[in-house]
């Protein structure tokens, strides 16, 4: 089989300066596995490779759509695949680097709604539409998006239409299609799962605040306001990316900036939170502490995943 590294883990973990170290003592390239570094034009906020760490390996998937285009877990897999395909053809080791630990389980085949445990902010959003909409709303939702799934179950199901809806809502695919993916041929690849972590949630945090300062040092509101002004404030991309959709409101008076600024450290350090607790549902997933240097434990891990 061939090789693969998932190199995942919180906001702030440094994984992209450690996946370039990586690919340049394995020969390897990068793919990243993050939902908003696809697009162009979200580079400060999204915290996208700098132009000297894109030239140091080659990288995949950033900056591959534009900013009004919707792209979803199926649509990654797609251009993924075809990324891992071109890597090894060449004799390259790819690594599946970035935080959201679904795109990898799904480029790998290995995704289980079920055992990742699911999206639960997404289900509560569903429970309050059915008690602020009605059940029947919610199930003509169901009935538009996975008419095969809402065959399979009645309108007064509740809570197997939320399950199917935030089935849909976190992976773009309907339960069909997912497994059609899950059981697509044979599983060409080895992957070997990583998560860069710290025992310390103080060092995490800290790191997550510097790097929000950094950010704005960096001219991330000028960004951010070129998104606004270009009205994408309630597009799925810019619009949901933490870093830009804090500053919005700002933008349009409703609080100020350094209160945007704390919003935007409270909602990473939240999100960090939920992708460590991700990528402990990953089967077989390695976690390193990152306080000192990760490197040698990495390598030493990639070494004998090679050698198997």
């Amino acid at each position: 089989m061939k090789k693969a590294i998932v190199l995942g883990g919180q906001t702030g973990s440094g994984k992209t300066s450690l996946a370039i170290r990586l690919c340049r003592e394995f020969g390897g390239e990068i793919i990243s596995a993050d939902s908003m570094q696809v697009y162009r034009k979200m580079d400060i906020g999204t915290a996208k490779p700098t132009a000297e760490e894109l030239a140091a390996a080659p990288h995949h998937l950033i900056d591959a759509l534009d900013i009004t285009e919707r792209f979803s877990s199926a649509d990654f897999v797609a251009l993924a695949s075809k990324a891992l395909e071109d890597i090894t053809s060449r004799g390259k080791l790819p690594f599946v680097t970035g935080g959201t630990g679904l795109y990898s389980q799904m480029l790998f085949n290995s995704f289980s709604l079920s055992q990742s445990g699911g999206d639960p902010e997404v289900r509560r959003a569903l429970a309050e539409e059915a008690a602020e909409r009605g059940a029947d709303a919610l199930y003509a939702e169901l009935c538009k998006a996975d008419p095969d799934s809402a065959s399979r179950t009645q309108p007064n199901n509740v809570r197997r239409v939320i399950r199917y809806l935030e089935i849909f809502r976190v992976t773009g695919l309907t339960p069909t299609q997912m497994n059609e993916i899950n059981n697509s041929g044979k599983r060409e690849y080895d992957p070997l799962y990583i998560c860069l972590w710290s025992a310390d949630r103080k060092l995490i945090y800290s790191r997550i605040d510097a790097r929000v300062e950094k950010m704005f040092a960096s001219g991330l509101e000028r960004e951010a306001r070129s998104l606004y002004d270009a009205g994408l404030e309630n597009a799925p991309t810019a619009g949901a990316a933490i870093g830009y959709k804090e500053l919005f409101p700002y933008f349009r008076g409703e609080y100020g900036l350094e209160e945007a600024k704390e919003l935007i450290k409270r909602r990473s350090r939240n999100y960090a939170k939920r992708q460590q607790t991700y990528f402990k549902r990953i089967p077989g997933c390695v976690f390193v502490d990152i306080d000192g240097d990760p490197y040698k434990t990495v390598k030493e891990l990639v070494l004998a995943h090679l050698e198997r």
